[in-house]
């Protein structure tokens, strides 16, 4: 059939040694286990203002061309959609502590989109793969894991953080806590048994637990034709209005620098996955394109999400399997109503779990070589205490080529460190002048 002709080749998937049958089923596997990040992602915006119905489309209508357009430009079964920590460093970074507001942080996440496409597209990828220690890198996962438990735990009520530094614990007996850790123990359940869907099946269960113990109401549901009147005032509205601020301009360029060092690791191991690690320069463009796109839409910054695995595991070998999660993505703005009555409680849980799996990250930094690991623990441990992932990253990136100075080790640091390292510096100085 014509139809068949065109899938093989375009996709060539008897090269790559799948079939149409294996796609479809690897991007219906995907979208089951990354479709959760619809309603944690809205919820999260919401708090930066972004209203929960407009969070909501923006987040499915970015997945959609997130995973399109990594399936048609770089043939691989990697999902793009808004990144578990970028989310976060959105809202409680750039919005709350920052003090811009989420229109100039729409703008922020667009110039971060420019500055990754000059590197996607330009030998500065290469470069910067190569400089970046895998200790730093396994740091940054680790510190945002430790960033998305507190925030799991604070929307819960189970911690309260008045200021992002101190923390106390909060009023165990409530029912959103009660709720909050029970949900935590089917979702940890869940997922250590490996169930088809165990993070959607989670909140599932923890909604109803919710709505049956009365920490949440339980409002009519009325299917019908998503409205977009809401979301038009989430669509393109990036406000330049702090273009003449330095920091507007120093914290994109971290932003951007957060997003090449996270997506960099990410796709390289997902290509690795499908011994296509050739594939990596293209799928790092789709994503620089994707990030771009994420500001014009409305929502925090897309990933090579870690949930891709999930697919290529079920077979999942080419772009196809993305495309097909992306239009599944799309068919969710039928399923809107349902998703705005998901309670806090039950999407907790998601995120606290997220973050302890990034924790496991840690035991690759080598512990016994202090001119390594003290610049990774303290981007540990400085992500949390901060509130911040550009400003944890800056203390280890500056610390660890200073270090390895002081200890005689010069020439193991790739020269680009050190622009790298500059670059932190003056954002620092830059930031308290101003």
């Amino acid at each position: 059939m014509k139809g068949d002709y065109i899938m093989e080749r375009f996709f060539k998937l008897t090269h790559h040694e799948t079939t149409l049958g294996k796609e479809v089923s690897a991007g219906l596997i995907s979208y089951i286990t990354v479709v959760y990040i619809i309603i944690v992602n809205a919820t999260i915006l919401s708090v930066a203002g972004i209203p929960m119905e407009a969070g909501i489309i923006a987040t499915i209508l970015t997945s959609f061309f997130g995973c399109l357009i990594t399936g048609l430009w770089s043939n691989t079964p990697i999902l793009l959609i808004p990144g578990m920590g970028l989310n976060a460093m959105f809202t409680y970074t750039i919005v709350q502590s920052g003090g811009f507001s989420w229109q100039e942080a729409l703008a922020m996440v667009f110039l971060a989109g420019i500055f990754f496409i000059l590197i996607a597209f330009t030998p500065l990828a290469k470069t910067l793969t190569s400089s970046i220690p895998d200790s730093l890198k396994e740091a940054i996962t680790v510190g945002i894991g430790i960033l998305l438990i507190l925030i799991g735990f604070d929307n819960s009520g189970i911690i309260t953080n008045s200021d992002h530094t101190l923390l106390a614990i909060g009023n165990l007996g409530s029912p959103e806590a009660i709720i909050t850790l029970a949900g935590l123990v089917i979702t940890f359940v869940l997922f250590m048994k490996n169930v088809p869907g165990n993070l959607l099946l989670s909140i599932m269960i923890t909604s109803i637990l919710s709505f049956l113990f009365g920490s949440s109401e339980f409002t009519s549901l009325s299917f019908k034709a998503p409205s977009f009147d809401e979301y038009i005032g989430v669509f393109g509205q990036l406000s330049w209005a702090q273009a003449g601020n330095i920091v507007f301009w120093l914290t994109s360029v971290s932003l951007a620098m957060v997003l090449v060092f996270e997506n960099i690791g990410l796709i390289h191991g997902h290509t690795k996955l499908i011994n296509r690690p050739e594939s990596s320069k293209t799928a790092l463009q789709a994503t620089a394109v994707s990030v771009l796109s994420s500001g014009v839409f409305g929502t925090s910054p897309t990933v090579a999400s870690v949930e891709s695995a999930a697919g290529i595991t079920a077979g999942g070998r080419t772009g196809l399997t993305s495309i097909v999660t992306g239009f599944l993505f799309l068919a969710s703005l039928l399923l809107i109503p349902l998703i705005k009555i998901v309670p806090a409680s039950a999407v907790s849980p998601v995120l606290i779990l997220i973050g302890v799996l990034m924790l496991q990250n840690i035991v690759n930094i080598p512990i016994d070589d202090l001119t390594e690991s003290a610049p990774a623990l303290l981007i540990i441990v400085l992500i949390p205490l901060t509130y911040s992932i550009a400003d944890g990253m800056a203390i280890g990136f500056i610390l660890y080529p200073l270090i390895k100075l002081l200890m005689g080790k010069g020439k193991e640091i790739h020269p680009a460190l050190y622009m790298i390292a500059f670059l932190f510096i003056s954002n620092f100085v830059l930031q308290y002048a101003f």
